[in-house]
Formats: C-alpha cells, structure tokens, sequence
C-alpha cells in the first residue's frame, strides 16, 4: 500500500493523481508503508506543539515532507499555543 507524500492520503494501485491533494503521483512522492514511518497526526504532537510552540514549529519544519500529518499536528498545536500565549500577556498588560 502507498500513501501521497504531501498530504499523507492512501493510494490506491496504479494511481496518478492523489484523490485528495490533487499531487502527481511518482516514485518520489510515494511513501510505502514499508518503512515503518509512523505518520498518524497524533494528539501527542499537537500538545507537544502547544506546549513548547518553538519545538512544534521545528518539527512542522523539519517533517512537512517525510511526516506531514505529523507535522501538521505539531504546527497546528504550535500555533494555538502561540496565540493563547500572546493573548495572555496582552489581557496580563490591560490589567495594569
């Protein structure tokens, strides 16, 4: 089984273009599931993410190709963690 390396989708065989991202598939941008790359998108990434939102942009960087579900993940949780966190001191400052 293959998965599109952009948006992580299942392929199915013999596919050309990807259903979901409309990405060309080719041999480079087809990961098998051979490699035993875990690509999951998991809650553990977001939070890490929302946690230590310099360590989830890193990883969204460093992943987008090989992991995107992953990176997404760690990106999405980064950016809400961001954000709560700029909201916070600015309601922290009105409060002076």
């Amino acid at each position: 089984m293959a998965f599109c390396k952009k948006c992580g989708s299942e392929l199915e065989e013999g596919q050309q273009v990807c259903g979901n991202c409309g990405t060309s598939v080719s041999s480079t941008s087809v990961q098998s599931t051979s490699s035993g790359v875990n690509d999951n998108g998991g809650f553990g990434w977001g939070l890490l993410g929302f946690c230590f939102p310099i360590v989830g942009l890193i990883l969204y960087l460093v992943w987008r190709q090989d992991k995107p579900n992953n990176a997404k993940a760690a990106g999405i949780g980064a950016i809400i963690g961001f954000v709560l966190g700029l909201l916070s001191s600015f309601s922290q400052l009105g409060a002076m």
